[in-house]
């Protein structure tokens, strides 16, 4: 028979071995429970597309290019895809998370963009495991879209501090590469010409966005040729001819001139400048004015002197082609 002594060692194995089965049992258990939770919220389809919304609200440009189903595509200009180019993106949450089956699922989020609020649905793909446990996920639609702008006037433009010329010329169509969701302004000022900022939102991912920025006249531009005009005015009114050389305004005398024609302006022509027909041109369209002459005439017919004392109404027009800091007038 065995004695108590020879039974208590076998009975404490026991109990050990029951104590470690538990352990294991119990670490097993809270792994899975840690899989399944991470799995339904960091490596789920929405966490996947948070971390990338979260990238770019941080400007890390290289992270969020680097997510998986974020792919470029061919035909348009990826000078937007900069970390300088992101507008401000605040108050990021995905909404829901909507499994559509066969692995696909409808993200959406919520977010602030440049101040607005914003919504929007990416798709995502369920990938394999990784490490065989983790779920891992792609884009089905890339995020990255197309801003197509348009800078009506003048070939340059600004985006986001970023500045641009458009290869094209003024007046067409160019197109970027942009990701989204993103908030992108639009401007132009440079002394001559300028444009009220435009803002473009782009929430869905794939898609096209147009933007056509107006550029103008800037009050510069308008004050400086309004005086450049005038002055061009008194040196014509210097001229003691009927017909001063190279100015709109002359009058036809049909007697006989007999005092030194004297021309003064009674009204200044208002400039206004518009784009003009080519790209890159601006007119001054026709703006009434009126100039003042006076000279003695004696008639042909009976010899009588009299005073030609009278105003005499013209109109100016010219075209203008900015050249650098240079403007070139053509009347």
């Amino acid at each position: 028979m065995s004695t108590d002594a020879e039974e208590a060692p076998e009975h404490s194995l026991q109990h050990i071995v029951v104590i470690w089965l538990a352990l294991f049992v119990a670490l097993i258990g809270a792994f899975a429970l840690t899989v399944l939770s991470l799995n339904s919220t960091v490596f789920s389809a929405g966490g996947f597309a948070n971390s990338y919304v979260q990238a770019l609200q941080r400007g890390d440009i290289d992270e969020a290019l680097s997510t998986p189903g974020v792919i470029k595509f061919v035909g348009a200009s990826a000078e937007l895809l900069t970390a300088e180019a992101l507008g401000p993106i605040d108050e990021v949450s995905i909404t829901s998370d909507i499994d559509q089956g066969s692995g696909v699922h409808l993200v959406s989020y919520e977010a602030t963009l440049n101040g607005m609020p914003a919504r929007g649905t990416f798709q995502v793909l369920a990938g394999g495991k990784r490490f065989g446990v983790f779920s891992t996920w792609s884009f089905l639609v890339s995020p990255v879209s197309e801003l197509q702008v348009t800078p009506l006037h003048d070939a340059s433009f600004n985006v986001n501090g970023i500045n641009l010329v458009s290869p094209l010329g003024a007046s067409v169509a160019n197109s970027y590469q942009v990701l989204t969701p993103g908030t992108f302004t639009l401007t132009h000022d440079s002394g001559y010409l300028t444009a009220t900022p435009l803002r473009t939102v782009v929430t869905k991912p794939g898609s096209t966005v147009t933007a056509n920025l107006d550029i103008q006249a800037s009050r510069h531009f308008v004050t400086s040729i309004q005086k450049q005009v005038d002055e061009f005015l008194d040196n014509c009114t210097t001229s003691e001819v009927l017909f001063p050389t190279g100015c709109p305004f002359g009058q036809a005398i049909y007697n006989q001139v007999e005092s030194t024609p004297t021309w003064s302006l009674s009204t200044y022509p208002v400039v206004t400048i518009e784009p003009g027909n080519d790209p890159g041109s601006w007119v001054i369209p026709e703006a009434p004015a009126t100039a003042h002459l006076t000279v003695d005439v004696r008639s042909y017919f009976d010899g009588s002197l009299s005073t030609f004392d009278e105003d005499v109404p013209f109109a100016v027009s010219w075209i203008m082609v900015i050249n650098g800091d240079r403007i070139d007038v053509q009347q």
